[in-house]
């Protein structure tokens, strides 16, 4: 029996890539009109979702009408529309959908709890002074992002981050949200399964087939499989399938039940302060304010992977910043408009840059005009929106997965055989889920956070800060990674990787990806 000779080096390892290769366009490089116009519609498909279920959820306690409901729905559409085109072309210029984020619902719903406004008897007068009160503490709030954003403070702070660092946080902002995957899949089992079966089969089995030079079912994959999905739930519905069955069944599976169409007026333009003028209240704003720090760093870690599925390089830290104060900008919008939420990236949209292998940013500028466009046509934008929720969630599960891999995918730059390396990524991961499900579930027994005072600002801004998975995992990973044996380690951390991302000249790549459109770099230079 011979010996077989040892494997070479360049067979096991593989080293690593500052910028994923295997994608079809990356930030810059556009695809054809008609397939940037058909890509751009599934991406606005996409972020339908959220911006549907936090006004699903949130209208009708604040004592809403299905009315109220559709124009909550068609206004903070309108405003994500118009935040995704500011920070696609002024912020962190990735192609990135800034939408609605559930980090806020704490805050929210501490709001509508409030007793100054639940004692309210007429519900018309309880829901619009509840949206002023929300308006009043975003628009507050909305300061802090603006703040660390434009003053380079957060530009500064992360300058602590190093690829370990980042791990857990990137990766919990998928893995953070999987209580929106499957436990809402499960929900409605027969058309959420289908969905899930047909998304991966069309975008990962069959991705070779090819129709005019096109790949058609992996780019389009969303597209296609949701419109069969949502076809046979109408056709399940129209039959009769659901009469007998519970209501919840029925709200989860059925695709009359939104009440969107009937509600919603032909054309109707959102405006600011549209809900009469927001009120202030310090209490609100300040507990708002923990939102937009969570926001804040979930968009950090969204940043990040949105970069690597645009094969860009990192961002370096002053354009993160700059990204940061439009986004805040953004949540002023939110607050200005009344969307009943702030912003924050659309980790699912993020996650379509990687299924589809289009990183382009003008595929998601024309997302936001379709936002914008089908805000207005309420009627057609309303049909859109009355797809099951189920279906979405169950392309959220593959979707979530593949930015939270990217987030992994940071290791290659780090020293894995590292036994602090290997501590300080399986604490703060670890951690980072645990810790928001702590609190998930003794709210959901107690009706109540953890952090239960006299002083409600307070609780809502300790519950906020730990409900946040990639909050928790920043916290740990950041403090354990900047004071155990730091100085030691530099190079297990990955650091000099890194070194060349932290200013703008450090790579020549930069410049291309990241400068100012309209020449504006002149005004703003970078540092």
């Amino acid at each position: 029996m011979e010996a077989t000779a040892a494997p070479k080096a360049e067979e096991i390892s593989h080293p690593p890539m500052d910028q994923l290769q295997g994608l079809e366009y990356c930030i810059d490089s556009n695809p054809s009109w008609g397939e940037a116009i058909a890509l751009g519609f599934q991406h606005y498909i996409l972020a339908l979702g959220t911006a549907v279920m936090i006004p699903s959820f949130l209208v009708p306690l604040m004592g809403g009408t299905d009315d109220d409901k559709v124009r909550v729905v068609q206004t903070l559409l309108f405003v994500e529309g118009i935040n995704t085109l500011l920070q696609t072309l002024f912020g962190t210029r990735l192609p990135t959908v800034i939408g609605g984020s559930y980090a806020y619902m704490v805050p929210i719903i501490s709001i509508i709890h409030d007793s100054k406004l639940a004692r309210i008897e007429d519900d018309d007068l309880r829901f619009h002074s509840t949206m002023r009160a929300v308006q009043g503490a975003l628009i507050v709030a909305s300061s802090i992002q603006i703040i660390l954003g434009y003053s380079q403070i957060w530009a500064i702070c992360s300058r602590f981050f190093s690829p370990l660092g980042m791990v857990p946080v990137v990766a919990l902002v998928g893995f953070g949200l999987f209580d929106r995957g499957f436990p809402v899949v499960g929900r409605c089992v027969e058309i959420g399964i289908p969905m899930f079966i047909l998304f991966i089969a069309f975008s990962q089995y069959l991705k070779n087939f090819h129709a005019r030079q096109l790949p058609v079912l992996e780019r389009f994959a969303l597209l296609i499989s949701l419109t069969v999905v949502w076809a046979y739930a109408h056709l399940l519905t129209a039959s009769g399938a659901y009469k007998h069955h519970p209501e919840l069944t029925q709200i989860n599976c059925r695709t009359d039940r939104a009440n969107l169409i009937s509600s919603a007026p032909w054309i109707k333009i959102p405006y600011p302060l549209q809900w009469g003028a927001p009120t202030f209240d310090a209490g609100h704003a300040f507990g708002m304010m923990a939102a937009v720090l969570v926001s804040l760093i979930e968009s950090t870690g969204a940043y990040k992977a949105a970069s690597r599925l645009a094969s860009a390089t990192p961002p370096p830290p002053h354009v993160l910043s700059r990204g940061i104060g439009w986004q805040g900008i953004g949540i002023l919008l939110d607050g200005m408009f009344g969307t009943l939420t702030g912003s924050t990236v659309s980790v699912e949209n993020v996650g379509l840059l990687g299924s589809t292998r289009v990183g382009s940013r003008r595929v998601i500028q024309i997302s936001a005009g379709f936002m914008i466009f089908f805000s207005i046509l309420g009627k057609f934008g309303a049909l859109f929106a009355s797809i099951p929720f189920t279906i979405f969630a169950a392309v959220y599960c593959v979707l979530f997965g593949l930015v939270a891999s990217v987030g992994l995918s940071f290791l290659q730059f780090t020293n894995m055989n590292s036994m602090r390396n290997l501590f300080i990524v399986g604490v703060s991961l670890f951690l980072g889920l645990s810790v928001p499900e702590y609190f998930r579930e003794y709210t959901s027994k107690a009706l109540h956070g953890p952090a239960h005072t006299r002083a409600i600002w307070f609780n809502d801004f300790l519950n906020t800060i730990f409900f946040s998975s990639p909050t928790v995992a920043l916290i740990v990973a950041v403090f354990l990674d900047n004071t155990l044996d730091y100085k030691a380690s530099a190079k297990d951390r990955g650091m000099p990787w890194w070194a060349k991302f932290r200013t703008f000249k450090g790579d020549s790549r930069n410049e291309e990806f990241y400068t100012l459109p309209f020449n504006l770099n002149r005004f703003f230079p970078p540092s």
